[in-house]
Protein backbone atom coordinates (compact mmCIF):
# COMPACT_ATOMS: atom_id res chain seq x y z
CA UNK A 1 0.00 0.00 0.00
CA UNK A 2 1.27 3.49 -0.82
CA UNK A 3 1.24 6.33 1.67
CA UNK A 4 -2.22 7.79 2.25
CA UNK A 5 -2.84 11.02 4.14
CA UNK A 6 -5.99 12.72 5.37
CA UNK A 7 -6.27 16.00 3.50
CA UNK A 8 -8.13 18.63 5.53
CA UNK A 9 -9.01 20.41 2.28
CA UNK A 10 -10.83 17.48 0.65
CA UNK A 11 -11.93 15.87 3.95
CA UNK A 12 -10.73 12.42 2.87
CA UNK A 13 -7.67 10.21 2.72
CA UNK A 14 -5.70 10.52 -0.48
CA UNK A 15 -2.69 8.76 -1.89
CA UNK A 16 0.34 10.97 -1.46
CA UNK A 17 2.11 11.88 -4.68
CA UNK A 18 4.87 14.46 -4.33
CA UNK A 19 5.00 17.34 -6.78
CA UNK A 20 8.54 16.35 -7.71
CA UNK A 21 9.32 12.61 -7.60
CA UNK A 22 11.69 11.75 -4.78
CA UNK A 23 11.32 15.13 -3.03
CA UNK A 24 8.92 16.57 -0.46
CA UNK A 25 8.49 20.22 0.52
CA UNK A 26 6.64 21.00 3.73
CA UNK A 27 5.76 24.16 5.64
CA UNK A 28 4.76 23.96 9.29
CA UNK A 29 3.33 26.94 11.15
CA UNK A 30 5.64 27.74 14.03
CA UNK A 31 5.11 29.52 17.33
CA UNK A 32 4.59 33.16 18.21
CA UNK A 33 7.47 33.55 20.67
CA UNK A 34 5.92 35.63 23.44
CA UNK A 35 6.07 32.95 26.14
CA UNK A 36 7.49 29.50 26.82
CA UNK A 37 6.06 26.72 24.58
CA UNK A 38 3.08 24.84 26.03
CA UNK A 39 1.96 21.24 25.52
CA UNK A 40 -0.34 22.35 22.69
CA UNK A 41 2.74 23.68 20.85
CA UNK A 42 4.64 20.44 21.37
CA UNK A 43 2.08 18.18 19.71
CA UNK A 44 2.30 19.49 16.12
CA UNK A 45 6.10 19.65 16.19
CA UNK A 46 6.44 16.06 17.49
CA UNK A 47 3.90 15.01 14.85
CA UNK A 48 5.70 16.69 11.97
CA UNK A 49 9.05 15.42 13.20
CA UNK A 50 7.77 11.85 12.86
CA UNK A 51 6.18 12.62 9.48
CA UNK A 52 9.52 13.90 8.27
CA UNK A 53 11.39 10.90 9.71
CA UNK A 54 9.03 8.48 7.99
CA UNK A 55 9.21 10.25 4.65
CA UNK A 56 13.00 10.14 4.86
CA UNK A 57 12.76 6.46 5.79
CA UNK A 58 10.93 6.03 2.47
CA UNK A 59 13.97 7.58 0.74
CA UNK A 60 12.30 10.91 0.04
CA UNK A 61 14.40 14.08 0.25
CA UNK A 62 12.47 16.36 2.62
CA UNK A 63 12.84 20.14 2.80
CA UNK A 64 11.24 21.39 6.01
CA UNK A 65 10.43 25.08 6.59
CA UNK A 66 8.95 26.33 9.88
CA UNK A 67 8.42 29.99 10.68
CA UNK A 68 8.58 32.12 13.79
CA UNK A 69 5.96 34.88 14.03
CA UNK A 70 8.29 37.34 15.72
CA UNK A 71 6.13 40.45 15.03
CA UNK A 72 2.76 40.14 16.74
CA UNK A 73 0.37 41.87 19.15
CA UNK A 74 1.19 39.44 21.97
CA UNK A 75 4.92 39.99 21.59
CA UNK A 76 4.46 43.75 21.62
CA UNK A 77 2.26 43.55 24.73
CA UNK A 78 4.80 41.33 26.51
CA UNK A 79 7.64 43.67 25.55
CA UNK A 80 5.78 46.75 26.79
CA UNK A 81 4.91 45.01 30.05
CA UNK A 82 8.54 43.99 30.60
CA UNK A 83 9.95 47.32 29.48
CA UNK A 84 12.10 45.77 26.76
CA UNK A 85 12.06 45.76 22.97
CA UNK A 86 9.86 43.44 20.93
CA UNK A 87 12.87 41.65 19.44
CA UNK A 88 14.29 40.98 22.92
CA UNK A 89 11.08 39.13 23.84
CA UNK A 90 11.04 37.24 20.54
CA UNK A 91 14.70 36.26 20.86
CA UNK A 92 14.23 35.09 24.45
CA UNK A 93 11.37 32.76 23.62
CA UNK A 94 12.80 31.49 20.35
CA UNK A 95 15.71 30.28 22.47
CA UNK A 96 13.25 28.75 24.94
CA UNK A 97 11.50 26.98 22.06
CA UNK A 98 14.69 25.27 20.92
CA UNK A 99 15.64 24.28 24.47
CA UNK A 100 12.52 22.19 25.06
CA UNK A 101 12.07 20.92 21.49
CA UNK A 102 15.66 19.67 21.44
CA UNK A 103 14.90 17.73 24.62
CA UNK A 104 11.90 16.19 22.88
CA UNK A 105 14.29 14.95 20.17
CA UNK A 106 12.65 17.06 17.47
CA UNK A 107 15.00 17.46 14.55
CA UNK A 108 15.66 21.03 13.50
CA UNK A 109 13.83 22.27 10.40
CA UNK A 110 16.03 23.14 7.46
CA UNK A 111 14.94 26.77 7.66
CA UNK A 112 13.31 28.99 10.31
CA UNK A 113 12.26 32.23 8.57
CA UNK A 114 10.97 35.12 10.69
CA UNK A 115 8.53 37.90 9.87
CA UNK A 116 11.02 40.64 10.69
CA UNK A 117 13.49 39.32 8.10
CA UNK A 118 10.90 39.17 5.29
CA UNK A 119 9.23 42.57 5.26
CA UNK A 120 10.21 43.15 1.63
CA UNK A 121 8.62 39.86 0.53
CA UNK A 122 5.46 40.57 2.54
CA UNK A 123 5.06 44.11 1.21
CA UNK A 124 5.61 42.94 -2.37
CA UNK A 125 2.84 40.34 -1.98
CA UNK A 126 0.42 42.89 -0.50
CA UNK A 127 1.21 45.28 -3.36
CA UNK A 128 0.36 42.58 -5.88
CA UNK A 129 -2.95 41.79 -4.17
CA UNK A 130 -3.89 45.49 -4.21
CA UNK A 131 -2.94 45.79 -7.88
CA UNK A 132 -5.05 42.74 -8.79
CA UNK A 133 -8.10 44.11 -6.97
CA UNK A 134 -8.16 41.54 -4.15
CA UNK A 135 -7.14 44.07 -1.50
CA UNK A 136 -8.00 47.69 -0.69
CA UNK A 137 -6.36 50.47 1.31
CA UNK A 138 -8.08 52.43 4.09
CA UNK A 139 -6.19 55.06 6.11
CA UNK A 140 -2.86 53.25 5.84
CA UNK A 141 -4.38 49.79 6.54
CA UNK A 142 -4.71 47.18 3.80
CA UNK A 143 -7.49 44.58 3.85
CA UNK A 144 -8.11 41.47 1.80
CA UNK A 145 -11.58 41.40 0.25
CA UNK A 146 -12.96 37.92 0.92
CA UNK A 147 -15.87 38.47 -1.48
CA UNK A 148 -13.40 38.82 -4.36
CA UNK A 149 -12.03 35.31 -3.81
CA UNK A 150 -14.58 32.77 -5.02
CA UNK A 151 -13.17 29.85 -3.07
CA UNK A 152 -13.18 31.48 0.36
CA UNK A 153 -14.24 28.94 3.00
CA UNK A 154 -13.20 25.80 1.13
CA UNK A 155 -10.78 24.62 3.83
CA UNK A 156 -12.99 25.27 6.85
CA UNK A 157 -16.23 24.39 5.06
CA UNK A 158 -17.82 27.71 6.02
CA UNK A 159 -19.84 29.98 3.75
CA UNK A 160 -19.47 33.75 3.78
CA UNK A 161 -23.15 34.19 4.63
CA UNK A 162 -22.84 31.91 7.67
CA UNK A 163 -19.63 33.61 8.73
CA UNK A 164 -21.18 37.04 8.40
CA UNK A 165 -24.23 36.02 10.43
CA UNK A 166 -22.15 34.48 13.19
CA UNK A 167 -19.21 36.87 13.06
CA UNK A 168 -17.74 37.78 16.42
CA UNK A 169 -15.23 40.30 15.19
CA UNK A 170 -14.59 43.88 16.16
CA UNK A 171 -16.88 46.15 14.16
CA UNK A 172 -14.92 48.22 11.68
CA UNK A 173 -17.10 50.31 9.40
CA UNK A 174 -14.15 50.83 7.06
CA UNK A 175 -14.22 47.17 6.01
CA UNK A 176 -16.34 46.15 3.04
CA UNK A 177 -17.22 42.81 4.62
CA UNK A 178 -16.98 41.83 8.31
CA UNK A 179 -14.66 38.91 7.44
CA UNK A 180 -12.16 41.00 5.46
CA UNK A 181 -8.81 40.61 7.16
CA UNK A 182 -5.77 42.85 7.54
CA UNK A 183 -2.79 42.37 5.28
CA UNK A 184 -1.03 45.49 6.59
CA UNK A 185 -1.66 47.52 9.77
CA UNK A 186 -0.80 51.20 10.03
CA UNK A 187 1.65 52.20 12.74
CA UNK A 188 0.40 52.92 16.26
CA UNK A 189 2.26 54.55 19.17
CA UNK A 190 4.46 52.14 21.11
CA UNK A 191 4.59 49.57 18.31
CA UNK A 192 7.39 48.65 15.89
CA UNK A 193 6.84 49.69 12.28
CA UNK A 194 8.38 49.40 8.85
CA UNK A 195 8.05 51.75 5.84
CA UNK A 196 5.60 50.72 3.12
CA UNK A 197 3.75 52.24 0.13
CA UNK A 198 0.78 52.83 2.50
CA UNK A 199 2.82 54.44 5.25
CA UNK A 200 4.67 52.97 8.25
CA UNK A 201 3.16 49.85 9.74
CA UNK A 202 3.50 46.11 10.16
CA UNK A 203 1.99 42.97 8.59
CA UNK A 204 -1.24 41.29 9.54
CA UNK A 205 -0.97 37.76 10.91
CA UNK A 206 -1.82 35.66 7.86
CA UNK A 207 0.22 37.27 5.09
CA UNK A 208 3.57 36.31 6.62
CA UNK A 209 3.19 32.55 6.05
CA UNK A 210 1.98 33.02 2.48
CA UNK A 211 4.94 35.23 1.63
CA UNK A 212 7.56 33.00 3.24
CA UNK A 213 6.09 29.76 1.90
CA UNK A 214 6.01 31.20 -1.61
CA UNK A 215 9.59 32.40 -1.34
CA UNK A 216 11.10 29.13 -0.17
CA UNK A 217 8.73 26.45 -1.49
CA UNK A 218 6.97 28.04 -4.45
CA UNK A 219 3.29 27.72 -5.29
CA UNK A 220 1.59 24.32 -5.05
CA UNK A 221 4.03 22.61 -2.69
CA UNK A 222 3.36 19.29 -0.95
CA UNK A 223 2.48 19.67 2.74
CA UNK A 224 1.28 22.45 5.01
CA UNK A 225 0.19 21.85 8.55
CA UNK A 226 -0.31 22.84 12.14
CA UNK A 227 -2.93 22.53 14.84
CA UNK A 228 -6.65 22.28 14.08
CA UNK A 229 -7.10 25.72 15.61
CA UNK A 230 -5.27 27.19 12.61
CA UNK A 231 -7.74 25.90 10.00
CA UNK A 232 -9.81 29.05 10.45
CA UNK A 233 -8.98 31.79 10.04
CA UNK A 234 -5.23 31.44 9.53
CA UNK A 235 -4.97 28.70 6.93
CA UNK A 236 -8.22 29.69 5.25
CA UNK A 237 -6.81 33.17 4.77
CA UNK A 238 -3.46 31.82 3.60
CA UNK A 239 -5.20 29.93 0.81
CA UNK A 240 -7.23 32.96 -0.25
CA UNK A 241 -4.37 35.45 -0.44
CA UNK A 242 -1.87 32.96 -1.93
CA UNK A 243 -4.14 31.69 -4.70
CA UNK A 244 -5.42 35.20 -5.41
CA UNK A 245 -1.85 36.41 -5.74
CA UNK A 246 -0.72 33.51 -7.93
CA UNK A 247 -3.87 33.53 -10.03
CA UNK A 248 -4.33 29.78 -9.66
CA UNK A 249 -4.51 26.94 -7.18
CA UNK A 250 -3.72 24.96 -5.29
CA UNK A 251 -1.52 26.87 -2.88
CA UNK A 252 -0.84 23.56 -1.10
CA UNK A 253 -1.66 20.03 -2.20
CA UNK A 254 -2.08 18.35 1.20
CA UNK A 255 -3.22 20.07 4.39
CA UNK A 256 -2.63 18.13 7.62
CA UNK A 257 -3.91 19.24 11.03
CA UNK A 258 -3.44 17.64 14.43
CA UNK A 259 -6.26 17.43 16.97
CA UNK A 260 -6.78 19.48 20.11
CA UNK A 261 -5.34 18.71 23.53
CA UNK A 262 -7.66 18.45 26.50
CA UNK A 263 -6.61 18.47 30.15
CA UNK A 264 -8.54 16.01 32.29
CA UNK A 265 -11.16 15.95 29.50
CA UNK A 266 -11.48 19.78 29.37
CA UNK A 267 -10.16 21.87 26.50
CA UNK A 268 -6.85 23.41 27.50
CA UNK A 269 -7.04 27.14 28.22
CA UNK A 270 -5.37 29.72 30.41
CA UNK A 271 -8.73 30.82 31.83
CA UNK A 272 -9.37 27.32 33.19
CA UNK A 273 -5.92 27.16 34.77
CA UNK A 274 -5.06 23.99 32.84
CA UNK A 275 -2.45 25.55 30.59
CA UNK A 276 0.79 23.54 30.86
CA UNK A 277 4.21 24.74 29.74
CA UNK A 278 6.54 22.07 28.36
CA UNK A 279 9.38 23.16 30.65
CA UNK A 280 7.15 22.61 33.69
CA UNK A 281 6.08 19.16 32.50
CA UNK A 282 9.72 18.20 31.94
CA UNK A 283 10.49 19.14 35.54
CA UNK A 284 8.38 16.12 36.55
CA UNK A 285 8.57 13.69 33.62
CA UNK A 286 11.37 12.62 31.26
CA UNK A 287 11.06 14.27 27.85
CA UNK A 288 10.94 10.88 26.13
CA UNK A 289 7.85 9.98 28.14
CA UNK A 290 6.13 13.16 26.93
CA UNK A 291 7.09 12.38 23.34
CA UNK A 292 5.80 8.79 23.69
CA UNK A 293 2.58 10.11 25.24
CA UNK A 294 1.96 12.40 22.25
CA UNK A 295 2.65 9.66 19.70
CA UNK A 296 0.54 7.02 21.45
CA UNK A 297 -2.58 8.76 20.08
CA UNK A 298 -3.19 9.29 16.36
CA UNK A 299 -2.32 12.86 15.49
CA UNK A 300 -5.83 13.77 14.28
CA UNK A 301 -7.55 12.48 17.43
CA UNK A 302 -8.09 14.54 20.59
CA UNK A 303 -5.34 13.98 23.14
CA UNK A 304 -6.23 14.02 26.84
CA UNK A 305 -3.42 15.25 29.08
CA UNK A 306 -3.29 14.03 32.68
CA UNK A 307 -0.84 12.63 35.20
CA UNK A 308 -2.42 9.21 34.79
CA UNK A 309 -1.93 9.27 31.02
CA UNK A 310 1.71 10.33 31.41
CA UNK A 311 2.31 7.57 33.96
CA UNK A 312 0.84 5.03 31.54
CA UNK A 313 3.08 6.41 28.81
CA UNK A 314 6.08 5.85 31.08
CA UNK A 315 5.07 2.23 31.61
CA UNK A 316 4.58 1.68 27.88
CA UNK A 317 7.98 3.15 27.10
CA UNK A 318 9.62 0.99 29.74
CA UNK A 319 8.19 -2.14 28.13
CA UNK A 320 9.86 -1.14 24.86
CA UNK A 321 13.16 -0.54 26.70
CA UNK A 322 13.01 -3.97 28.32
CA UNK A 323 13.08 -5.65 24.91
CA UNK A 324 16.29 -3.81 24.03
CA UNK A 325 17.85 -4.72 27.38
CA UNK A 326 16.99 -8.36 26.78
CA UNK A 327 18.45 -8.38 23.25
CA UNK A 328 21.66 -6.77 24.47
CA UNK A 329 21.95 -9.20 27.35
CA UNK A 330 21.56 -12.21 25.07
CA UNK A 331 24.16 -10.77 22.69
CA UNK A 332 26.70 -10.53 25.53
CA UNK A 333 25.86 -13.56 27.63
CA UNK A 334 27.81 -16.83 27.58
CA UNK A 335 24.80 -19.08 26.95
CA UNK A 336 24.88 -21.65 24.16
CA UNK A 337 24.85 -20.24 20.62
CA UNK A 338 23.08 -21.34 17.46
CA UNK A 339 19.91 -21.20 15.39
CA UNK A 340 16.71 -22.84 16.60
CA UNK A 341 13.02 -23.03 15.92
CA UNK A 342 12.58 -20.31 18.55
CA UNK A 343 14.97 -17.90 16.82
CA UNK A 344 13.39 -18.56 13.43
CA UNK A 345 9.97 -17.84 14.91
CA UNK A 346 11.34 -14.57 16.29
CA UNK A 347 12.74 -13.64 12.88
CA UNK A 348 9.38 -14.32 11.26
CA UNK A 349 7.64 -12.19 13.90
CA UNK A 350 10.08 -9.34 13.26
CA UNK A 351 9.47 -9.53 9.51
CA UNK A 352 5.71 -9.31 10.06
CA UNK A 353 6.25 -6.42 12.47
CA UNK A 354 8.24 -4.48 9.88
CA UNK A 355 5.42 -4.87 7.33
CA UNK A 356 2.72 -4.03 9.89
CA UNK A 357 4.61 -0.99 11.16
CA UNK A 358 5.02 0.42 7.66
CA UNK A 359 1.36 -0.29 6.90
CA UNK A 360 0.35 1.67 10.01
CA UNK A 361 2.52 4.63 9.07
CA UNK A 362 1.32 4.47 5.46
CA UNK A 363 -2.22 4.87 6.79
CA UNK A 364 -2.07 8.60 7.56
CA UNK A 365 0.95 8.28 9.89
CA UNK A 366 -0.87 6.15 12.48
CA UNK A 367 1.74 6.25 15.24
CA UNK A 368 -0.69 4.74 17.77
CA UNK A 369 -0.93 1.56 15.70
CA UNK A 370 2.80 1.64 14.93
CA UNK A 371 3.58 1.71 18.67
CA UNK A 372 1.20 -1.22 19.17
CA UNK A 373 3.17 -3.14 16.53
CA UNK A 374 6.40 -2.39 18.41
CA UNK A 375 4.87 -3.65 21.63
CA UNK A 376 3.91 -6.86 19.86
CA UNK A 377 7.48 -7.35 18.66
CA UNK A 378 8.81 -6.50 22.13
CA UNK A 379 6.61 -9.28 23.52
CA UNK A 380 8.07 -11.78 21.03
CA UNK A 381 11.61 -10.68 21.94
CA UNK A 382 10.87 -11.18 25.63
CA UNK A 383 9.37 -14.63 25.00
CA UNK A 384 12.52 -15.62 23.14
CA UNK A 385 14.68 -14.16 25.90
CA UNK A 386 12.83 -16.23 28.51
CA UNK A 387 13.30 -19.39 26.45
CA UNK A 388 17.05 -18.82 26.17
CA UNK A 389 17.45 -17.95 29.84
CA UNK A 390 15.52 -21.08 30.81
CA UNK A 391 17.88 -23.20 28.70
CA UNK A 392 15.17 -24.14 26.22
CA UNK A 393 16.89 -22.54 23.20
CA UNK A 394 20.37 -21.30 22.29
CA UNK A 395 21.04 -17.61 21.63
CA UNK A 396 21.08 -16.97 17.89
CA UNK A 397 23.37 -14.00 17.32
CA UNK A 398 22.50 -13.56 13.66
CA UNK A 399 18.77 -13.64 14.35
CA UNK A 400 19.13 -11.20 17.24
CA UNK A 401 21.11 -8.77 15.07
CA UNK A 402 18.44 -8.86 12.36
CA UNK A 403 15.61 -8.37 14.84
CA UNK A 404 17.49 -5.55 16.54
CA UNK A 405 17.90 -3.78 13.20
CA UNK A 406 14.14 -3.82 12.61
CA UNK A 407 13.33 -2.77 16.17
CA UNK A 408 15.85 0.09 16.11
CA UNK A 409 14.57 1.24 12.71
CA UNK A 410 11.07 1.57 14.10
CA UNK A 411 12.27 3.35 17.23
CA UNK A 412 14.26 5.80 15.12
CA UNK A 413 11.22 6.67 12.99
CA UNK A 414 9.31 7.45 16.19
CA UNK A 415 12.32 9.23 17.67
CA UNK A 416 12.34 7.01 20.76
CA UNK A 417 14.84 4.96 22.80
CA UNK A 418 17.78 7.12 21.75
CA UNK A 419 20.15 6.22 24.58
CA UNK A 420 19.33 2.51 24.37
CA UNK A 421 19.97 2.42 20.62
CA UNK A 422 23.07 4.57 20.43
CA UNK A 423 24.71 4.22 23.81
CA UNK A 424 25.13 8.01 23.80
CA UNK A 425 23.94 10.27 26.62
CA UNK A 426 20.18 10.49 26.36
CA UNK A 427 19.40 13.93 24.94
CA UNK A 428 15.73 13.01 25.25
CA UNK A 429 16.04 13.33 29.03
CA UNK A 430 16.54 9.89 30.44
CA UNK A 431 15.69 9.10 34.03
CA UNK A 432 18.38 10.30 36.45
CA UNK A 433 19.41 6.75 37.38
CA UNK A 434 20.31 5.64 33.87
CA UNK A 435 24.00 6.57 34.01
CA UNK A 436 26.87 4.17 33.64
CA UNK A 437 27.98 4.71 37.24
CA UNK A 438 24.60 3.61 38.60
CA UNK A 439 24.59 0.56 36.32
CA UNK A 440 28.06 -0.44 37.55
CA UNK A 441 26.95 -0.03 41.17
CA UNK A 442 23.90 -2.21 40.58
CA UNK A 443 26.11 -4.88 38.97
CA UNK A 444 28.29 -4.82 42.09
CA UNK A 445 25.27 -5.18 44.41
CA UNK A 446 24.05 -8.17 42.41
CA UNK A 447 27.53 -9.74 42.75
CA UNK A 448 27.38 -9.29 46.53
CA UNK A 449 23.96 -10.95 46.60
CA UNK A 450 25.27 -13.87 44.54
CA UNK A 451 28.12 -14.33 47.00
CA UNK A 452 25.60 -14.34 49.86
CA UNK A 453 23.54 -17.00 48.07
CA UNK A 454 26.64 -19.15 47.55
CA UNK A 455 27.30 -18.94 51.30
CA UNK A 456 23.63 -19.84 51.92
CA UNK A 457 23.18 -16.47 53.63
CA UNK A 458 19.59 -16.29 52.49
CA UNK A 459 18.66 -13.47 54.86
CA UNK A 460 21.23 -11.11 53.32
CA UNK A 461 20.37 -12.18 49.79
CA UNK A 462 16.66 -11.60 50.38
CA UNK A 463 17.32 -8.25 52.05
CA UNK A 464 19.30 -7.05 49.03
CA UNK A 465 16.56 -8.25 46.66
CA UNK A 466 13.81 -6.58 48.69
CA UNK A 467 15.68 -3.30 49.09
CA UNK A 468 16.39 -3.10 45.36
CA UNK A 469 12.72 -3.82 44.76
CA UNK A 470 11.77 -0.83 46.90
CA UNK A 471 14.06 1.30 44.74
CA UNK A 472 12.39 0.13 41.54
CA UNK A 473 14.74 -2.69 40.49
CA UNK A 474 14.14 -6.41 40.23
CA UNK A 475 16.68 -9.24 40.27
CA UNK A 476 16.18 -11.97 37.70
CA UNK A 477 17.76 -15.34 38.56
CA UNK A 478 18.43 -17.92 35.85
CA UNK A 479 20.69 -20.92 35.23
CA UNK A 480 23.13 -18.46 33.60
CA UNK A 481 23.32 -16.20 36.66
CA UNK A 482 21.52 -13.14 37.96
CA UNK A 483 20.90 -9.69 36.50
CA UNK A 484 19.13 -6.56 37.67
CA UNK A 485 16.33 -4.95 35.69
CA UNK A 486 14.50 -1.70 36.18
CA UNK A 487 10.88 -2.48 36.87
CA UNK A 488 8.02 -1.06 34.87
CA UNK A 489 6.39 1.78 36.79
Amino acid sequence: MGLKVYNSLTKRKEEFRPVEPGKVNMYVCGVTPYNHPHIGNARPFVTWDVIRRYLEHKDLAVYHVQNFTDVDDKIIAAANAAGVTWDAIAGRYIKAYFEVMDKLNIRRAHLYPTVSDHMGDIIAMVEKLVAKGFAYVVDGDVYFSVEKFAGYGKLSGRSLDDMKAGARVEVDERKRHPMDFALWKSAKPGEPSWPSPWGPGRPGWHIECSAMAAKYLGHGFDFHGGGSDLIFPHHENEIAQSEACAGCGPFVRYWLHNGFITVNEEKMSKSLGNFFLVKDILAHYPAEVLRFFILATHYRSPLNFSDEQLAEAGRGLERLRTAIDNMKYLANTTVARGASDASQALLAAASRARADFDAAMDDDFNTALAISVMHGLAKEINIYYSAVMAGKAPADGEALAAVQTIYYEQADILGLLVAERTGAPDVVAAAPDSGAAVAALLDFIVEIRQEARQKKDWATADRIRDRLGELGYGIEDSPQGARWKKREV
